[in-house]
Order: structure tokens, then sequence, then C-alpha cells
């Protein structure tokens, strides 16, 4: 049974998202919490409930309108066991479930998914729908981790697209408008109801290649990012996306912002340019190094190991254009170096943004190795994959282009099991890598 968890009031104002049906995601799901993300027709009531009786205390929707997307956060839940939950608004009813987190003693096994870029100019919805995100669902993964470009804000769908995104967004309606777009294809909402999602933005959620200090459309595109997102941001820092997320004894993902902090591309790479910022930064590496988990995920919307951007690098690889060198490269090998000094032997990136797949071994430093693990487009421009820096001492071990694709990685006792898929979810590639204990202190 099914027992009511809230009720929300609303606000007779009417804004641009007004629209008819129930959207909902679930987010940052933890062992015991999780946060449910809702937008629902205007001038409504709506009422959330959790299977099981489960109370929860959730916060209130924002003032404005009940068209503005809100989320309740869900508290007090078991550990490791799928949750069902209805939204019910306007006489309809919108059910969803997920999984929590083991917690993290536990040794469970645990799968997630992970892909980005979505909907791009010529890729935009059409009646068929995103088929890639159905082959997402049908894997039944644990969560699924959404590398950036989550919309193309910067670019027009216009074509055969369905209406509502042939503009480029410069206002915070229209931001709002993408977003709401992309959430609305109906093999989204199948696949956001039925398990949970931890999202990070990358360059197209706001323009093209940016760096945040330096757009003015930043704050623009971030507000709408973090009203469209499942996550919370904490109190004293509302506009942090970096984040930590424990998946039992096994996996820890932690998720960084490659742009919020980022020095402009053009800025020769140096000691003095970073994509992560000071805190961010330090926080990582203190992160990684304390986390007790098997595997230690970084997720990075940008490459750790492929020149992307022209005339100036965009990734944290190096981009030597006549002698003058940009990228991020100097940073990343200080990370590598600071990681492998206090004891980190290994870990594991995933990686979206370059519109192709590729699974690789690095070992940029004695004693430690960074697996990079590349998945996407979902629905975007397709190309073919490159070579990775030679600095980084790569082994190349899947590389598929010129396909839409998706990854799955199964954590267990025995290590970890690489799959890369396309979007009907045939197997393009496969890895596997042994679990060993860490060194890190």
């Amino acid at each position: 049974m099914f027992a009511i968890a809230a009720l929300v009031g609303t606000s007779p104002q009417v804004t641009a998202e007004v629209a008819d049906e129930i959207l909902v995601a679930v987010g940052d799901v933890t062992a015991t919490t999780a946060h449910l993300w809702i937008a629902a027709p205007t001038g409504q009531q709506v009422a959330v409930a959790l299977e099981g009786g489960t109370s929860a205390a959730v916060a209130a929707p924002p003032a404005s309108s009940a068209a503005d997307p809100f989320v309740h956060r869900l508290h007090g839940l078991e550990p490791g066991r799928r949750h069902r939950y209805q939204v019910t608004a306007a006489n309809q009813t919108v059910r969803g479930e997920f999984v929590t987190a083991p917690s993290p003693e536990t040794p469970a096994p645990v799968r997630l998914a992970w892909s980005g870029d979505l909907g791009s100019r010529g890729h935009c919805r059409t009646e068929a729908g995103w088929s890639i995100l159905d082959a997402i669902a049908r894997r039944q993964p644990d969560v699924f981790v959404f590398i950036g470009d989550t919309i193309y804000a910067d670019h027009r769908c216009g074509g055969d697209a369905i209406p509502g995104a042939n503009f480029v967004a410069r206002t915070p309606e229209e931001f709002r408008a993408k977003h709401r777009y992309n959430r609305a294809d109906p093999a989204m909402q199948r696949l956001l109801r039925g398990t949970s999602v931890a999202a990070i933005w990358d360059d197209h959620d706001v323009s093209s290649n940016f760096a945040g200090p330096a757009e003015p459309l930043t704050p623009i595109g971030l507000a709408a990012f973090l009203a469209y997102w499942p996550l919370v941001s904490p109190p004293d820092d509302p506009t942090r996306l970096y984040r930590a997320l424990r998946w039992g004894r096994h996996l820890e993902l932690f998720i960084v912002d490659t742009r919020q902090y980022r020095t402009p591309n053009r800025v020769r790479d140096g000691p003095d340019k970073t994509m992560l910022g000071a805190a961010q930064r330090r926080w990582l590496i203190d992160a990684v190094v304390r986390s007790s988990a098997t595997w230690k995920v970084i997720v990075s919307s940008v490459p750790f190991s492929i020149p992307k951007g022209w005339p100036f690098g965009d990734s944290w690889a190096r981009r030597s254009v006549l002698g003058y060198e940009t990228g991020f490269a100097t940073e990343r090998d200080a990370l590598f170096r600071e990681l492998a000094a206090r004891g980190v032997n290994r870990v594991v990136a995933l990686v979206a943004d370059v519109h192709y797949g590729a699974f690789m071994t690095h070992r940029p430093l004695p004693g430690l190795e960074v697996h990079e693990l590349i998945a996407g487009p979902l629905a975007a421009s397709m190309k073919s994959p490159d070579t990775p820096s030679p600095e980084m001492n790569s082994v190349v071990h899947v590389a598929r282009g010129t396909l839409a694709t998706f990854g799955l990685l199964e954590a267990g006792d025995a290590g970890i099991a690489v799959s890369l898929l396309d979007a009907r979810g045939a197997m393009l590639g496969e890895l596997s890598l042994p679990a060993r204990p860490s060194t890190a202190r």
C-alpha cells in the first residue's frame, strides 16, 4: 500500500513552462535518502506517496508556481532495496521506482549505466522518441549517470523535430524550455521512472566549450540545470555541483564540475590554469584518498586523454597549435601525482563528450592505473575515435565510433565488468577489471 507523504499547495501564477503532464525523476540516491523531482500542471495540488507507509519530510515547491519543478527529499529509506512511489495531480497519477544504495559496508553488486550528449541539431526529439533511452532502461541499472550535455542550449532543432526547441537559449525561460523539451520525451520519462539518475553538466548545457567565470550565460544556464535535475547543493554553496555518491563497499562516484570554475580555454596551459578550481581539486583528492570503496570512480564530463576543442584545448589533454599549448594537462598531471603519492594505485574515470565509445587503460605514472571509460553520444553527431595523448602511456581495449552508445558497469566482489552498447542494446565491446586493494592512506 502507498502512504501519503506530502500534500503541496500551489500558486495561481502561470509561467512559460505550463504543461498538462506530470514529469518525475529521482536523483542523488544514498543508502537512506533520495531526491524526488516533480514538474506538475500549474494550479494543481500535488500528492506524493511512498509504498509501504514510509513517511518522508519534504521541501515545499517554489512560491512562484506549481509549474516550476521542485524537489522532495525522501529519507529514512531502507538501504539496498527497491522503493516505489506515486505522484498525483490534476486527476493524473504517475508511478515510479528506484533502488537505494547498499550501505557502505555491504558488498552487494551494483550496476550503473552512463552516457551523455542528448539532442543536438539533427538529433532532437521526433515522434519515434529516443530509443537508446529504452535500451538503457531494459538493462535495469541501479543508477544512470548522465555525464553532461543534458540539453543543447546553443543548438536550434528545426528539421523534422517535434516543435519546441528551434531556438538558441539566452533567457531563463528559454533554458528551462530546452530542459522541459528533453525531459518530456516519453522514452526519457520511462527511463527516469525506473531508475535514479546522477547528472552533471557540460558545455552545451550553456554554450559550446564555455568557461564558467568568463561566460555571461553561466548563471542562467546553471540555474536551469539546478532546477531540472534532482540534486541539492549545500546551503552554504548553493551552486555547487561536485559531490560524492557511495554505492556499497565496492563503488564510490566522485562527480566533478568541469565548467563552473575553469580558466578560459585560450589561456596557455601552466600551473595557474585550472579546470576544477582550488577548492574542488582539494575536495577531489582528499575524498578519493579517504574512500574505502574498492573502486574510486571519477565522473568527468571531458576526457583525460583525448584532445578536443579547436584551436584551444577544451579537455584535460594537451592541445598544441604552432607551439602554443592549451588544455588542462598541467592540472591533470598534478592531480595524478598527488593521488599516486598518497597511495591511490587505481582509479576509474567515466566520461562522455567526444561522441564515440572507448575503453582505455593509462599508466601516466609508475604505480597508478587510470581506466578511462568513454560512452556516448545518446543523440548527437557521431564521430570516429581519436588517439589518446602519448604521455598517458595508454592501451586502447575498445574503440567504436559513428554510433550512439551507452556504457554499463557492474561491480562486485570479483571486480568490475564494463560493456559498451549501441542504441538497440547490442554489445559492441567488453572489459573486465579484477578487484585488488588500494593502498591509499
